[in-house]
């Protein structure tokens, strides 16, 4: 065979090459279980892919809830959609990040009453998923005890799926996460261009 007809066999056997490999791989993934989902690293969008999940469990009519960290002093869309709907509770909890606020004892305070409602939330067995927008960065400045959120975290209900967003996660984090995501900066309006946050992008 030459040309065209070659690179089409070529590609068959490619196609046929991988649909096998994910034939395998489906056959052999046979369980469910509720996953610790961690969304980190510096570039934009953990947040964003947290809801886009959020918008997958109230669409199969499952429970949300949501507690965001840090970000309560900031108006958010996703805070006005989804609280509205009926088979969502969502927290704000904060007064903006550490650098507004300038004051540590306010920020732990702050921090104790969000994770107390995400407790709530993850020990109620009520939920199909809890997000924790912005955890990450309460554990970073330690305003919070790690290893207490890691033992509620790993004694979750056996199917609840818990969503931690924000940089810097732990190394102590990433090791008990089933599924980690890194998102790295690449380009920023912001940082190259001098581009306000905007309506529909960050918020």
């Amino acid at each position: 065979m030459h040309g065209a007809a070659a690179g089409d066999a070529a590609h068959l056997r490619m196609t046929q090459r991988r649909k096998a490999g994910f034939d395998r791989k489906q056959a052999a993934a046979d369980r469910e279980k509720g996953l610790l989902i961690v969304n980190t690293g510096t570039g934009k969008g953990k947040s964003t892919a947290a809801f886009g999940m959020a918008l997958r469990v109230v669409g199969h009519g499952m429970r949300l809830g949501v507690v965001q960290f840090i970000k309560g002093a900031h108006y958010t869309a996703e805070r006005d959609f989804l609280g509205a709907l009926p088979n969502c509770d969502f927290v704000t909890m904060g007064d903006g990040y550490t650098w507004h606020t300038q004051d540590r004892d306010a920020d732990i305070a702050t921090a104790r009453k969000g994770w107390d409602a995400a407790r709530a939330m993850i020990e109620s067995g009520a939920y199909a998923m809890v997000i924790l927008d912005e955890l990450n960065t309460v554990l970073k400045y330690d305003y919070l005890p790690q290893e207490e959120v890691l033992a509620v975290l790993r004694a979750r209900p056996p199917m609840l799926h818990v969503v931690v967003t924000g940089r810097h996660a732990s190394d102590a984090l990433v090791e008990a996460a089933d599924l980690v995501t890194e998102m790295r900066a690449v380009k920023h309006p912001y940082r190259e261009q001098g581009v306000k946050a905007q309506r529909g992008v960050e918020f």
